[in-house]
């Protein structure tokens, strides 16, 4: 049986008597990108510290690579932390020799690597640039090269796309994917679904601290499946809204702009909610019969707490 990368069992954390991460539970197998998926302020940030040692859980444990967790293990995790923690007064390429010696890299073997990495982020011409002088999302792809240089097994990730432009981003998800595609493990912690379920191959849902749900993602998406039919509008919507409000046809209806996802009634025929819509002057360029979308699930499972995560004690830590 294949070791797991990580395990947490059922750990927790309080602060000033509120419980921030609450008796969570959770194994990431090698060789997966494991999205840990909640809303602001939900526990994901405590958990990510609690894995790698920078806080102590009040109760359960951490293994990592089948041994205590922590940062005994640094060498072999690659971590990127919400908060970015460069030194702004150095030199791009300064800072990640520096920080690749932390992680126990020879200098001179560390510097062909940092220079290909900023290569092929587009960073070259700014190697010699302090990292100040830089844009935020230019700090971000650097110090992503800074959690990969050492080469690690874990790849932890808090909130790595935050800040970045949509061509960056894109950048940022094909080198993860490429990093998996080297058997290499990503634990990714977002709130944005579009992003987890492009990415992730196992999800694990939590809110206010406790798991909702666990597993790879095509089985969370078969448990939670129910009818489900994506529309797309082509200009004209007609008198759609009111086919959406129609509790004999539509049970729940996610509509943005141009676009809806739809969970039919129990007795609804997904021919007859196409007839009726197309009957209110709607002009349609998709209607399908789909399995639902991750933020359709994350939104029944979570509710008003993705909308209205209010800050709690652990968020002054950056939970």
């Amino acid at each position: 049986m294949t070791t797991a990368i990580l395990v947490a069992d059922r750990i927790t954390k309080r602060f000033a008597g509120h419980t921030a991460v609450d008796a969570l539970s959770l194994t990431v197998p090698p060789g997966v990108i494991y999205g840990l998926l909640g809303p602001n302020g939900a526990g994901k940030s405590t958990t990510i510290r609690m894995i790698m040692g920078i806080y102590v859980p009040d109760a359960g444990t951490v293994s990592l690579f089948g041994g205590t967790g922590g940062l005994g293990q640094s060498e072999r995790v690659g971590y990127l932390p919400e908060e970015r923690g460069l030194y702004p007064k150095m030199r791009v390429l300064d800072v990640l020799l520096f920080l690749a010696e932390m992680k126990g890299m020879d200098r001179r073997a560390a510097r062909p690597k940092a220079l290909a990495w900023l290569e092929r982020l587009g960073l070259s011409d700014w190697r010699l640039r302090k990292v100040n002088e830089l844009s935020k999302g230019m700090q971000q792809k650097v110090q992503f090269i800074s959690t990969i240089l050492h080469d690690p097994d874990l790849l932890v990730m808090d909130e790595a796309f935050s800040g970045l432009d949509p061509v960056n981003a894109q950048v940022l998800k094909e080198t993860v994917l490429e990093l998996r595609a080297r058997g290499k493990t990503i634990l990714l912690s977002t709130h944005i679904m579009e992003q987890a379920e492009k990415l992730c191959d196992s999800v694990c849902i939590i809110a206010r601290g406790k798991k909702l749900v666990d597993g790879p993602l095509a089985e969370v998406k078969r448990m939670h499946g129910g009818r489900h039919v994506l529309v797309n509008f082509d200009g004209a919507r007609g008198a759609a809204d009111r086919v959406f409000a129609d509790r004999q046809l539509v049970a729940k209806a996610d509509v943005s702009g141009q676009f809806a996802e739809l969970e039919l009634a129990a007795s609804a025929d997904a021919q007859g909610i196409l007839q009726a819509l197309v009957s209110s002057g709607a002009r349609l360029s998709r209607f399908e019969l789909a399995e639902p979308s991750l933020n359709k699930i994350f939104i029944d499972l979570v509710g008003p707490e993705a909308a209205t995560a209010a800050a709690r004690p652990e968020e002054v830590a950056r939970g």
